[in-house]
């Protein structure tokens, strides 16, 4: 038997309706009105001790106060006080010169140094197509002397910095090569520092040593892959010890060459929401892998070599990475300045973070400290993991019934806003004790 409902008990059942709407609603907003209540009272405590702390030192200091050194130190504070420990503040020509790092070139002569015992400026690398490769600048050179600049132990970094300028200016060199000094004049340009270096080892593994990821390090990488693959390539070697990461673009970009159709990589933000980042397409390198890393490998790197283990493309050897799986974005101040803080926890393929943990490897193979100080010095013969690594990837083509050739010897090739979603360079990791110039 059908009931009806009466027209009161309707009405009843609406205001009930709405008042449970209108409760829910109160509830939510008074949550996030307290919450911004809060949030004023913490800043107005903030302001007002800033403001005293203000007053007592204006009204007491008995020197003059470099403004423009307070606003920096001010800004510089903040940013420690977040407990953000990759968050960093720029000014604006730090800024300007952490924006084409991240490009991957640079303003200068084109060479990557070192310290020489003696306080010299030594010349580890000549990059290609540079100032210093047109005017005749060898790796070995001692630089002894810029502009009128003697070169020592206490002038070193000043010397490093005078050789860079702007573009199109020109920089006097005195280099000393076979205990002669000859004096040069150098025009400075913009370099593309070379982050991607290759060779031919046990007859077709490809090596591939990936120092950092730039903006250009792709082009390289694609490029070295390719010239790999050319030379009869059947398995390759990525070695991304020491890496300590780079932009986001970059990376994807050339898991893109490697992987299959898919998820690259993923970000959580704030406020819970997730992201996919980057894709991958159909179109893939289809050759046996082998990724080496160990405690120096970070953020980006470790990206590189978790998307390759999470698609079953590579296995990892070496040593337990850094765990860093945050990303960074730059937002540039009004005053040119800048601040990098951190905004979302990366996640690769398989949506397990690896921040805080690193990722072990699946071949664990340790250095002893002496091999760890001289590892660019250490090649398949002499390096355990990359000697491990070969073996790996060897094993994969004997599955394969693809037997390795006759080791041969190549020549190694030579290697270097606004806001964005590429990850900053992680900070503790060392890269190199090289500097570019």
């Amino acid at each position: 038997m059908n009931k009806k409902i009466s027209l009161g008990a309707t009405i009843t059942l609406m205001i009930m309706a709405a008042a449970v709407t209108f409760s829910i609603t109160m509830i939510y907003y008074m949550d996030v009105f307290n919450g911004k209540v809060y949030n004023l009272k913490e800043r107005e405590t903030m302001y007002s001790k800033l403001s005293e702390l203000d007053r007592i030192v204006r009204a007491n200091y008995i020197d003059e106060l470099d403004e423009d050194a307070l606003n920096e130190a001010l800004a510089d504070g903040y940013i420690a006080g977040t407990g953000d420990k990759y968050a960093r503040y720029f000014t604006p020509e730090e800024y300007e010169t952490y924006m084409i790092d991240l490009e991957g070139r640079l303003v200068g002569i084109g060479v990557s140094a070192v310290q020489d015992p003696s306080g010299y400026i030594q010349i580890k690398e000549v990059y290609a197509d540079s100032p210093a490769s047109i005017v005749g600048l060898q790796a070995g050179d001692l630089i002894v002397k810029v502009g009128d600049l003697d070169v020592n132990t206490e002038t070193y970094q000043q010397a490093i910095e005078a050789i860079s300028g702007e573009e199109g200016s020109k920089v006097t060199i005195t280099y000393r090569r076979e205990a002669e000094d000859t004096t040069i004049e150098v025009t400075r340009r913009k370099v593309e520092i070379p982050t991607v270096f290759s060779r031919m080892i046990e007859g077709n593994v490809g090596y591939v040593q990936i120092t950092e990821f730039t903006d250009s390090t792709a082009t390289q990488f694609s490029n070295q892959v390719d010239t790999l693959i050319g030379q009869g390539a059947q398995a390759l070697v990525f070695d991304v010890r020491n890496n300590g990461g780079g932009t986001l673009t970059s990376v994807t970009q050339m898991l893109d060459e490697l992987l299959p159709e898919g998820d690259i990589v993923s970000a959580t933000y704030k406020d819970g929401t997730t992201e996919v980042l980057a894709t991958s397409d159909e179109n893939e390198i289809d050759l046996p892998m082998v990724v080496l890393t160990n405690q120096g490998t970070a953020s980006a790197a470790e990206l590189f070599t978790q998307a390759l283990r999470d698609y079953g493309k590579a296995k990892s050897v070496g040593e337990t990475t850094y765990g860093k799986g945050t990303m960074q974005t730059v937002k540039k101040l009004n005053d040119g300045s800048a601040v990098n803080i951190t905004i979302a926890r990366y996640l690769p393929p398989s949506g397990v973070s690896y921040d805080g943990v690193g990722i072990q490897p699946d071949y664990e193979v340790t250095l002893t400290p002496d091999m760890e100080e001289n590892l660019e010095n250490l090649d398949e013969t002499t390096d355990p993991q990359l000697k491990k690594a070969v073996e790996v990837a060897t094993g994969f083509l004997r599955e394969e019934g693809n037997e390795p050739g006759q080791e041969t010897s190549q020549t190694e090739n030579v290697e270097s806003s606004a806001e964005t979603n590429d990850s900053a360079p992680a900070q503790e990791p060392s890269q190199t004790d090289s500097t570019a110039a």
